[in-house]
This record gives C-alpha cells, sequence and structure tokens, in this order.
C-alpha cells in the first residue's frame, strides 16, 4: 500500500459554471470547451494497492491519479547581506524601476515555505494564508519571505527590494514544511486553493524530488532498478495531474482572464565544475504552460547565466546576489532561480496592471505572450547559448509598449 493524490471532478459546481466533467475535452460526457470552477475540483489522498489504482482510474469522475511524491524549495545559495538606499540590481535590469505600472489590483500567490507577515516588507499588502504543510502558516525557514519580497515587498530601510509594489492582495500558500520538504498533494491543494481564489499569478519555487524519492524508496529495502522505476512512474502520474489542473487554469480564462504560473528551472547544473554539466529544466518548470525561469548573474560583458541555473527555461531573470526580506526583519542576500522566479512572477504583476490600463484583453494568455515577446535577448553575453537563457531576459512593461 501507498499514498495515492487523486484529482477528482465533482459533479455539481458553483452557479455559473459547468463541472469538469462537462468542461474538459477528453473526459466522459465533455460538452465542450467551457470554463469550470477550481471550487468543483477535489484533490484526495488515499493508501492504495495498484489494483486499487486501477479500479479508481476507472472513474470517470476522475481526472488523474498519481502515487504522493516529495517536493522540496529549490535551495538558494545565501552570501554576504548587502542593502543601501537605492533599488536593488534584480528590480532595475527587469526594468522595474522606470515602469508606470506597478501591479495595483493584481492578485498573486506564492506557493512556498510561507511569509514573515510582520516583516515592514508586508505592510499594507493583505496577507490570505493558508498552511497546507502542517507546520503552521509563519515562515520559519525564510524562503517564501525572500521570494514574497522580491515580488512585491516594500522597501527596507531605503532600499528597494520589490518589482511590484503596488500589489495589496496576496495568497500565501505554505506547501513546504519549515525544513523546506513537502510533498505533491500538498502542491495540488494549494494550486486549486489559489484558482479558487481567483490568483493572477502563481510563483513556484520548488521541485519535485525525483532523486530523493528513490533514493527513500532504494533505502526501505527495494532494489536500486525497482526504486528507480517506480520513482520514475511516480514523478511521470504527478506531471500528468499537474498538466490537467493547468489546463482546468486554462478553462477558466473565458471567466476570470486565467492564472499566469511561474516555476523556477532548478539549481542541479554545475557549469563551474565542467560545462558539460548541464540539467534540464524539471518538473514543474518542465510542464506545458508553465513559464520557467532560469537564473542570471552581473558580468564584465552583460549578464551571464549563473552555473547553477538548469537549461531549457522559457526566459530568464536576475538571480545571482539578491537581495530580499529576511525573517525576522532586515534583509538578507541569496542566489538561485528561486530568486530569478519572482522577479518574473513581479514583472507578469505589472504586465496585468498594464494591460488593465489598456484596451487589450487583460488574459493570462495576454500577459505570457508579452512576457516572451519583449524579452531582451541582448541582455546577456555573447556566449550565453539560448538553450540557457530561454528568450531572454524578461523586461516589465513601459509607458509605449501599448
Amino acid at each position: 500500500m501507498a499514498k495515492y493524490v487523486v484529482l477528482r471532478g465533482l459533479k455539481t459546481a458553483p452557479s455559473g459554471f459547468p463541472s469538469p466533467l462537462e468542461a474538459m475535452p477528453g473526459i466522459a460526457g465533455a460538452a465542450g470547451p467551457a470554463a469550470p470552477g477550481m471550487g468543483d475540483v477535489a484533490v484526495e489522498t488515499e493508501d492504495m494497492s495498484s489494483s486499487d489504482v486501477r479500479e479508481v482510474q476507472r472513474d470517470p469522475s476522475v481526472l488523474g491519479v498519481a502515487r504522493s511524491m516529495p517536493i522540496k524549495l529549490i535551495e538558494p545559495m545565501e552570501v554576504d547581506a548587502a542593502g543601501g538606499a537605492a533599488p536593488t540590481w534584480g528590480v532595475e535590469a527587469v526594468g522595474a524601476v522606470d515602469s508606470p505600472f506597478d501591479g495595483s489590483n493584481v492578485r498573486v500567490a506564492v506557493l512556498d515555505t510561507g511569509i514573515d507577515k510582520d516583516h515592514p516588507a508586508f505592510q499594507g499588502v493583505t496577507l490570505n494564508q493558508r498552511d497546507f504543510s502542517g507546520d503552521g502558516d509563519q515562515d520559519a525557514n525564510g524562503h517564501g519571505t525572500h521570494c514574497a519580497g522580491t515580488i512585491f515587498g516594500r522597501d527596507v530601510d531605503g532600499t528597494r527590494i520589490g518589482v511590484a509594489r503596488g500589489v495589496t492582495n496576496a495568497l500565501i500558500g505554505k506547501v513546504l514544511g519549515d525544513d523546506g520538504r513537502g510533498s505533491s498533494e500538498m502542491l495540488f491543494n494549494a494550486m486549486t486553493w489559489a484558482s479558487e481564489n481567483n490568483a493572477q499569478v502563481i510563483s513556484m519555487s520548488l521541485g519535485f524530488d525525483f532523486p530523493g524519492f528513490s533514493k527513500r524508496l532504494a533505502d526501505s529495502g527495494l532494489p536500486v532498478d525497482i526504486a528507480t522505476s517506480i520513482a520514475l512512474e511516480a514523478y511521470r502520474m504527478n506531471l500528468r495531474v499537474f498538466d490537467r489542473i493547468l489546463a482546468l487554469f486554462q478553462s477558466r480564462a473565458a471567466f476570470n482572464g486565467g492564472t499566469v504560473v511561474c516555476a523556477a528551472s532548478g539549481n542541479e547544473s554545475r557549469r563551474d565544475q565542467n560545462p558539460d554539466f548541464e540539467v534540464s529544466a524539471s518538473v514543474p518548470a518542465a510542464a506545458e504552460g508553465v513559464v520557467s525561469v532560469g537564473a542570471l548573474q552581473q558580468g564584465s560583458n552583460g549578464l551571464g547565466i549563473a552555473s547553477f541555473s538548469n537549461t531549457n527555461p522559457t526566459l530568464s531573470a536576475p538571480g545571482v546576489g539578491i537581495v530580499s526580506a529576511r525573517t525576522g526583519g532586515g534583509l538578507a542576500t541569496l542566489s538561485g532561480t528561486s530568486m530569478a522566479c519572482p522577479h518574473t512572477a513581479g514583472v507578469a504583476a505589472l504586465w496585468w496592471h498594464g494591460l488593465a490600463q489598456s484596451a487589450v484583453p487583460s488574459t493570462a494568455n495576454s500577459v505570457v505572450v508579452r512576457l516572451l515577446a519583449k524579452c531582451r535577448a541582448n541582455a546577456s553575453s555573447p556566449n550565453v547559448e539560448i538553450a540557457d537563457r530561454g528568450q531572454g531576459l524578461v523586461q516589465a512593461p513601459s509607458a509605449n509598449m501599448f
């Protein structure tokens, strides 16, 4: 017996919405591409055998089944604290300083280790917090606080840390415990919760822990090849459930504009040891429909790719020497694609704000199209390959972009 996650479409839906069974192509009884409300989707967990799983998969109300799999934060690297009476280099590099937009009236969700709600960086922000980890909604780890600070943090001691300082309503889902670890059902529950609460941007600096899961199975007594095979199957099943949830996000776009999902590409590459030691972006960053983010660093010939940044991101953002909020007060300087992802989430909030002020429809698709189209491909040094940086350095909207 093992724990499984079941994504189930209920037969009833809130007023004005069809159920997912009526809305999603490829599901029994599908009637067309209408939009369900995420409130009529349930994420359930149950201990099941292989035969139980096969039986559940025959149920037409089941949208996906996956073995519960560990997730963990994308571990950042801490460097000496920094600060000063000026915007951080990342905020300047993405063009947020000169943008006329600040993310006003945009709702952002940060799915991470929680937040230090008492930090001065978050004064004036309504924080809707929910704990999915079981460790309580405060951030004893610090990762979530740092990421949230980069997205919408207010100035701290004269230092600008936030890309979208006009955001006043944020959803904080704690999907990683105080040790930076969680499980896939925590993430899936948080994603559906964020959609139910009409998040326009979701930021996730985390990943599915395939190596850790495989090792755990092997340590339980399974042969290494069997453990690897089981972990690989779990990874595949979780990716399919993740894709189903993103499809539900997309189906809601006609009703609420949809959700831009940003995820860090990962820190597993080791170019500093050998240029060939590169790892491709992993789930959730590798899932279809996700804006995956690589990390750039400052260099004498322009921005370079960080040695740890995984390949094949959608685009890139500042991710080395990033100053943001520290749990308990003050500032911390961290490096990682975890730091690049919230820069992109903040820029996405600026694009939502800009579109709302224009004649262009405000939808997640419109935001993503502009995120990609306006990237600065020439911001990085000439020796940075496209596979490393994606479309280039993400850019905030300027006044003449509409």
